[in-house]
C-alpha cells in the first residue's frame, strides 16, 4: 500500500487526522507538563488572515511571492462558487490564487479535467512563470494523457496563471507527484511515489531491479520544457514516499521522504516509519542513504538549507527512543538538522501533550528558521489553542532553540500547509481552515483556504 501524503480525498484526511488525534489519550510523558517558559525574542503579530474559497471544500497547500508584491497560493478546490469563477463541476480541481501583498485576490483559477485533480507544490521559474507538481486522474480538459488511476502531473503557467505546457508521467497505479524543483541547468526535478507493483517494474532508466513491490520514491529529471532526461525510483518491498529535495553544491540531490522497508535499497531501518535520506548524483545514482527515527511512526515532509550550509528536516514523530531525545506528546514536530554526509548535528522535539505535525519549513534571510504545523495542544510548548486544531507557527534559532511561537485559527479544524517569507522580511502561510471566529471573520463553507501574514518584531 502507498502512503498518501493528504489525497484520499481532502475531507477525508482532515478527519482522519481529527479522530486519531482525539482517540490518542496515552502519552510518553508520565504526567501532563505546564507550559515551559520558553525564551521569546520575536513577537510575531498577525497583519492578515483571511478565508478564501466557496461552498464545498478549499485547501491551501503552498505559497509563493510574486515578482510584484503579491502572494501565488496553489492548492485545491471542489467549489464553483464564490472565489472560484471558472468551473461548474464539483470534481476536485487544481486551483491557483494570485492576490496583492494585502491578500486581496487578482485572479483565480482552476486546473484539471472532470475527475479528481489536486495540487501539490509550487515554484517560482526564472521567467516570471511557476511550475506547478500535482495528481490527476483526469484524461481530459488540461490533461493530455493519464496512463492508469493516478498519474503525476507537472505544469509551467505564466504570470497571468495560462498554461504553457504539461506533461504527464505515470503507469497502471497510483503515482503522486508532491514536489518539483528548478535545477541549476535550467530544468526541473519531480519527485514523488511510484507504485513500482503496477507499473511491472517500470519507470526506471538506466537502472534496473526486480526486487522493488509496493510503492518507492519515483525521482524524475525533466528539462526546461519538461521532457524526461531519466528517471529513477528507490526504496524497497513496503512504502517509500519522496517529499522534497534540494540540490547539493555538487550538482547531485538530497531527496527527503518516509519509509517503512528495510530491505533492497534501504540497509538501516529504525522503526515503523523512518525519515529516509537519499544522496544522488547528477545521474541519479546512489551517493549514501540514511534512516532517522526511533522504534514508531516518523514521517517527514519538508526541508530546507540552513545558514551554515548544512540541512534541516521537519515533520512529526509518535517515537520516544533512538533519534528522539525529548518526546512530549502523542506526536511532536521533529526537527532532524544534518550535515551533506547525512550525519546528525541534532534532533529537537517542539509540542505539547497532544497532537503536532510540521508540513513546511523556510530559513530566513536573517539565520532564523520558520515551521508551520498544526497543533492540539496547549501546554508545554504552548500557551494556547484556540480550538479543536489549531496551524501553528514555531520559530527556531540554528540550533534548534524556540525563539517564539503563534497559534493560528478559531474554535474548529484549521491547519498550516505551506510557508515562505515575504520580501519586507515577515513570513506568509496558508493551510485550510473551517473557523469563523478567532483570527478568522469568516468561513464561506465547509473548508477554506487559509492565508495568513504574520509580522516578525524583534523585541
Amino acid at each position: 500500500m502507498i502512503l498518501i501524503k493528504r489525497f484520499i480525498t481532502p475531507l477525508f484526511f482532515l478527519s482522519l487526522i481529527a479522530s486519531i488525534s482525539c482517540s490518542e489519550d496515552v502519552t510518553p510523558t508520565e504526567e501532563i507538563q505546564e507550559n515551559e517558559d520558553i525564551p521569546i525574542e520575536f513577537n510575531l503579530e498577525i497583519a492578515f488572515a483571511k478565508s478564501l474559497g466557496g461552498s464545498n471544500i478549499d485547501e491551501g497547500e503552498a505559497i509563493i511571492q510574486a515578482n510584484d508584491g503579491g502572494f501565488v497560493i496553489l492548492g485545491a478546490t471542489k467549489s464553483t462558487d464564490g472565489d472560484i469563477t471558472d468551473k461548474t463541476i464539483d470534481d476536485t480541481d487544481v486551483w491557483i490564487v494570485k492576490t496583492d501583498p494585502q491578500g486581496s485576490i487578482q485572479w483565480s483559477k482552476t486546473y484539471g479535467g472532470s475527475d479528481n485533480d489536486f495540487g501539490t507544490n509550487i515554484k517560482k521559474t526564472n521567467d516570471g512563470g511557476y511550475i506547478i507538481s500535482a495528481v490527476t486522474r483526469s484524461s481530459d480538459g488540461d490533461i493530455s494523457t493519464n496512463a492508469g488511476f493516478n498519474d503525476m502531473w507537472v505544469f509551467k503557467i505564466s504570470s497571468s496563471g495560462n498554461i504553457i505546457w504539461e506533461k504527464t508521467y505515470g503507469y497502471a497505479g497510483n503515482d503522486l507527484a508532491y514536489n518539483v524543483i528548478l535545477t541549476s541547468d535550467g530544468g526541473y526535478l519531480l519527485l514523488g511515489v511510484l507504485d513500482v507493483s503496477a507499473s511491472n517494474g517500470e519507470g526506471n532508466v538506466g537502472r534496473i531491479n526486480s526486487n522493488h513491490a509496493g510503492g518507492d520514491y519515483w525521482v524524475l529529471k525533466l528539462d526546461s520544457s519538461g521532457e524526461r532526461e531519466w528517471s529513477r525510483y528507490y526504496g524497497g518491498t513496503f512504502t517509500d514516499t519522496a517529499y522534497d529535495a534540494i540540490e547539493t553544491p555538487s550538482g547531485g540531490f538530497i531527496i527527503t521522504g518516509s519509509s517503512d522497508s528495510e530491505d533492497v535499497d534501504i540497509n538501516s531501518n529504525i522503526g515503523e516509519y523512518d525519515f529516509w535520506i537519499l544522496n544522488i548524483n547528477e545521474s541519479g545514482d546512489i551517493i549514501w542513504r540514511k534512516n532517522f527515527g526511533g522504534s514508531e511512526i516518523d514521517l517527514v515532509y519538508a526541508m530546507t538549507k540552513t545558514i551554515d550550509g548544512n540541512y534541516l528536516l521537519v515533520g512529526d514523530t509518535r517515537s520516544s527512543d533512538i533519534d528522539i531525545e525529548d518526546p512530549l506528546g502523542n506526536a511532536d514536530v521533529w526537527a532532524v538538522k544534518f550535515s551533506e554526509s547525512g550525519s546528525i548535528i541534532w534532533t529537537k522535539t517542539y509540542g505539547g501533550t497532544q497532537f503536532e505535525s510540521a508540513r513546511d519549513v523556510v530559513s530566513l534571510s536573517d539565520g532564523t528558521i520558520a515551521i508551520v504545523s498544526s497543533s492540539r495542544s496547549n501546554d508545554i510548548n504552548l500557551t494556547n489553542n484556540y480550538g479543536v486544531n489549531d496551524a501553528w507557527l514555531l520559530l527556531i534559532d540554528n540550533d534548534g532553540k524556540m525563539l517564539s511561537q503563534k497559534n493560528i485559527g478559531g474554535s474548529n479544524l484549521d491547519f498550516g500547509r505551506g510557508i515562505t517569507q515575504t520580501i519586507d522580511g515577515n513570513l506568509i502561510i496558508t493551510g485550510n481552515t473551517e473557523s469563523a471566529d478567532g483570527d478568522l471573520n469568516s468561513n464561506k463553507g465547509n473548508y477554506d483556504l487559509l492565508l495568513v501574514k504574520v509580522e516578525k518584531q524583534t523585541n
